[in-house]
């Protein structure tokens, strides 16, 4: 596959990576700080926190249910870390949500929503609901039977070098004939962009598919109904 982007892969999944323990870290950094300051706070107030903290066994199993929730979502939260589920930067779904991954704490995962531009919310422990993108976008081309198969290598193989050219695109690659349909055969091209770029970049691709397959005047095949008389 042609790529334009002169970054090496792995590169940029170390660089996200590493954004990620960053902001995982200042996330468990903070939430110790708190709790040591109000324990802090609470000694020069006058209150016994040893005497309390002894008591935190007898308490936790009154708030115990109430805390269930918040650590799921803790120990989902070090499950997406340590196995690299996804890293700040990736592309997810969630329900109806496509988005980029803007920060990852304890508790949750944000996503800007690449459709609406909004602000998502997801507790960790619904990381069994959430699916990673992985940043491809997959193009039928339907082509007709009348089609040759060596003309038709030749001028999807012409596409995918015109897409790689395509604004927002940074790589393409021709995967051959995928489906035999009942009106034409279906080939496929795969493409690559920036995640908030990904529907311009779609609709970009499609422009450029058209357009040259109207250079080699070539008709996009459709339904048809042959109906016979007596």
């Amino acid at each position: 596959m042609e790529s334009t982007d002169k970054k090496p892969i792995s590169k940029r999944l170390t660089d996200k990576r590493k954004r990620t323990y960053a902001r995982m870290l200042k996330s468990i950094i903070c939430t110790v700080l708190v709790i040591v300051v109000v324990l802090i706070v609470l000694q020069l107030l006058g209150v016994n926190v040893s005497s309390m903290l002894a008591g935190v066994g007898i308490v936790s199993i009154i708030v115990g249910f109430a805390l269930q929730d918040a650590l799921k979502d803790m120990i989902r939260g070090l499950e997406i870390i340590s196995s690299n589920y996804y890293d700040i930067g990736d592309l997810i779904k969630f329900g109806d949500n496509l988005g980029i991954v803007q920060t990852i704490t304890l508790r949750t995962t944000r996503i800007q929503d690449i459709n609406s531009m909004n602000i998502v919310s997801i507790a960790n422990r619904n990381i069994d609901k959430v699916e990673v993108d992985t940043g491809y976008i997959y193009i039928p081309v339907p082509l007709p039977y009348e089609l040759k198969i060596e003309k038709a290598d030749n001028i999807m193989a012409e596409i995918a070098k015109k897409l790689a050219k395509t604004d927002l695109i940074t790589s393409s690659g021709y995967q051959g004939l995928t489906k035999i349909d009942s009106s034409s055969l279906n080939y496929q091209v795969v493409v690559t962009c920036n995640p908030t770029d990904r529907l311009q970049a779609r609709r970009n691709s499609l422009h450029t598919i058209v357009e040259t397959l109207e250079e080699n005047k070539i008709s996009i095949p459709y339904d048809q109904l042959d109906v016979h008389t007596k």
